[in-house]
């Protein structure tokens, strides 16, 4: 299943991101994600083509990792009960990162300023906020765009800053996960455990069954879902096959596969509480 086709003209000829997350279909809005953007031909920060900076770097993988956190179960894997904060407005699934996997050392040589993604701002900030008190929404996206859009902007519709979190946003809208859990019958609870297999029948014909379900375990020994990752191929492909895949850890949590045997929560959000929705 293809999520992007690659079209001849920019996507910015015609109308904006908000007009196409507006007018548009999601097929539709899919289908121009891989545009050229010739009106970023120029590293202006730098003088140098942005073509140049991406040859320039190694497409050493095959696969990425879109990865989607729930707000209530992202606060569960910090240490530190003070740092976790949920924003009123945010009551679904949010973007963690997109990420090639197995991928080298990316270069430091391409710096994101705010003004690269003034564009999709006002999406980012309701899709992928940051959830941590001392860290910006702003500087999320830095840190993400640093440590892994650049790694990943050696293939077209990735190769700027922009088309980098365009392409985030257009993924979201795609896997949208929690209209699928509704429509099966998962909700948030503190009372109802979910066992592996039913939440895996719910999601893999959306998100493929090369995927994995992450768990971070709280402070009463419970195992709490809080992440998706997605694997998809370098042009958009849900699922990779590639044998060198490997799906990992989160760096910054303790996140973990969820449990084959047993269950799991799905915690509600709670804005007031984010830590302790469930006390």
């Amino acid at each position: 299943m293809y999520l992007f086709q690659t079209s001849a003209e920019p996507m910015t000829m015609f109308c904006s991101l908000l007009s196409l997350l507006v007018c548009l279909s999601p097929a539709a809005l899919l289908s121009d994600v891989t545009a050229a953007w010739e009106g970023h031909a120029q590293d202006y920060k730098h003088g140098r083509p942005y073509e140049e900076l991406s040859n320039s770097l190694p497409c050493s993988w095959k696969c990425l990792t879109f990865t989607l956190q729930w707000p209530a179960g992202f606060c569960q894997s910090l240490d530190n009960i003070s740092l976790c904060k949920i924003p009123p407005s945010v009551n679904t699934w949010l973007i963690h990162g997109l990420w090639p996997m197995k991928a080298l050392r990316c270069c430091s040589c391409w710096p994101i300023f705010l003004s690269d993604i003034q564009e999709v701002q006002e999406f980012l900030e309701e899709q992928w906020p940051s959830l941590i008190k001392s860290r910006s929404n702003f500087h999320f996206w830095k840190e993400e765009w640093e440590k892994h859009g650049v790694c990943a902007a050696c293939v077209e519709g990735l190769n700027s800053p922009l088309q980098y979190f365009q392409t985030c946003l257009k993924l979201r809208q795609h896997f949208d996960l929690q209209k699928v859990l509704e429509d099966g019958g998962i909700r948030p609870s503190c009372e109802r455990p979910y066992k592996l297999s039913e939440v895996l029948n719910v999601l893999v014909p959306l998100i493929g069954d090369k995927c994995e379900i992450q768990c971070v375990t709280d402070d009463q020994e419970r195992e709490v879902w809080f992440q998706v990752k997605i694997r998809l191929s370098r042009n958009m492909t849900v699922g990779c096959a590639h044998h060198d895949y490997n799906l990992g850890t989160t760096p910054i949590s303790k996140g973990h596969p969820c449990p084959s045997e047993g269950s799991f929560y799905f915690f509600p959000i709670d804005h007031l509480r984010p830590l302790q929705p469930c006390e």
